[in-house]
C-alpha cells in the first residue's frame, strides 16, 4: 500500500507500508527510491546501491511490516525553513498516524540515527531503535554544526555562479580534491541541516539514556572517519572512533554495539542494505 500525506509543513510525501499486517513494524525512513541508467552508474562508482530503499525494503519485508519512505530526499525536494528536532519528530509520527501504525521499530542512518534517538526521548510508541552511522553516545553534533554552517556559507556563495553538476554524477571519488570541492546545493536546502543541529546545542546525549528502556543497537563501518579541510571547518567527523571509544559505557547502558569491519568500511560503504540487512534483521528478530 502507497499513500500519499501532508506533512507539517503541508508537502506532500509518498509513504509505502508492505508485509503482513499482524507483524511487527519498521519504520524505514531511508527508504530512497531506486534509480536507473547512467545515475545508476555513477552511484556504484562510490560504493552505492542504486536500488538501496528496495534492498532495505524487500530484506525486511518478509518477517516485518515495512513502514518505508525517503525523508531525506523529500527535504532536498521541499525545504522547511526551520528543520528542528521537533518539526520532524511531528512529521515521522504524522506519517504513523496516517498509516494507522501506533507502535514501531525504528533504523535510521547518519542524521535519521539521530532522529530516531530523539523520537525515542520524545515517544513511548518505539519498540526498538537501531542507530547506523551517528553514535549515540558524546556525539559529535559541536562538528556537525560547524560542518553544515561551512556548508551553507559555500553555497550562499557559490549561488549566483553558474549551475555545475554536482561530483557525484561527474567524477571518480577517487579523483576528487575535497578541500576545494565547490558546493552548488540550493541554499533552502542547506539552511535546513543547520537549523537541525542548532536545535541540538542544548542536547547532551549522554544524560538521557534512562529514557530509553527498549531494546537498541548502534553500528558503524570501523573507517567511518572523515577529516574536513579548511572549507569545512578544519573538523573531524570521527563516528567510528567515538563508537569504539564508548562502547563499553553504551553496553551498559543497555545498547548492543556493532562495528562492520573492512578497510572500504566508510561512511557510504556502511550504509549499504548489503552490509547492513545481515545485521540488524537478526537483532529485529531477536527482539520479538
Amino acid at each position: 500500500m502507497k499513500k500519499i500525506i501532508r506533512l507539517t509543513n503541508h508537502s506532500a510525501i509518498e509513504v509505502g507500508l508492505t508485509g503482513g499486517s499482524d507483524r511487527p513494524t519498521i519504520m524505514l525512513p531511508i527508504a530512497k527510491k531506486s534509480v536507473y541508467n547512467q545515475e545508476a552508474e555513477n552511484l556504484k562508482l562510490w560504493g552505492v546501491d542504486p536500488e538501496l530503499g528496495k534492498h532495505f525494503v524487500e530484506g525486511l519485508a518478509d518477517t516485518f511490516q515495512v513502514l518505508y519512505f525517503d525523508y531525506e530526499g523529500h527535504l532536498f525536494q521541499h525545504p522547511v525553513d526551520n528543520l528542528t528536532v521537533d518539526h520532524i519528530v511531528k512529521d515521522l509520527l504524522l506519517i504513523a498516524d496516517e498509516m494507522n501504525v501506533k507502535s514501531f521499530s525504528y533504523y535510521g542512518y547518519s542524521w535519521l540515527a539521530l532522529i530516531g534517538l530523539q523520537l525515542a526521548i520524545r515517544t513511548n510508541r518505539l519498540e526498538s531503535l537501531v542507530m547506523g552511522g551517528f553514535p549515540p553516545y558524546n556525539g559529535p553534533y559541536q562538528e556537525m554544526l560547524i560542518v553544515t554552517h561551512k556548508t551553507h556559507t559555500q553555497a550562499l556563495n557559490n549561488q549566483n555562479e553558474a549551475a555545475e553538476k554536482s561530483s557525484m554524477e561527474t567524477e571518480n571519488p577517487d579523483e576528487i580534491d575535497w578541500d576545494n570541492i565547490k558546493v552548488s546545493m540550493d541554499t533552502r536546502v542547506t539552511a535546513q541541516f543547520v537549523a537541525l543541529y542548532e536545535s541540538l546545542t542544548a542536547f547532551d546525549d549522554r544524560s538521557i539514556h534512562h529514557l530509553l528502556s527498549l531494546p537498541k543497537l548502534a553500528f558503524a563501518g570501523e573507517n567511518d572517519t572523515i577529516v574536513y579541510g579548511e572549507n569545512f571547518g578544519n573538523v573531524t567527523v570521527d563516528i567510528a572512533g567515538i563508537l569504539k571509544k564508548n562502547t563499553t559505557k553504551l553496553c551498559d547502558l543497555g545498547w548492543d554495539v556493532e562495528v562492520l569491519t573492512g578497510s572500504q568500511m566508510d561512511h557510504t560503504k556502511a550504509m549499504q542494505p548489503a552490509m547492513v540487512i545481515p545485521l540488524i534483521k537478526p537483532w529485529f528478530i531477536k527482539q520479538l
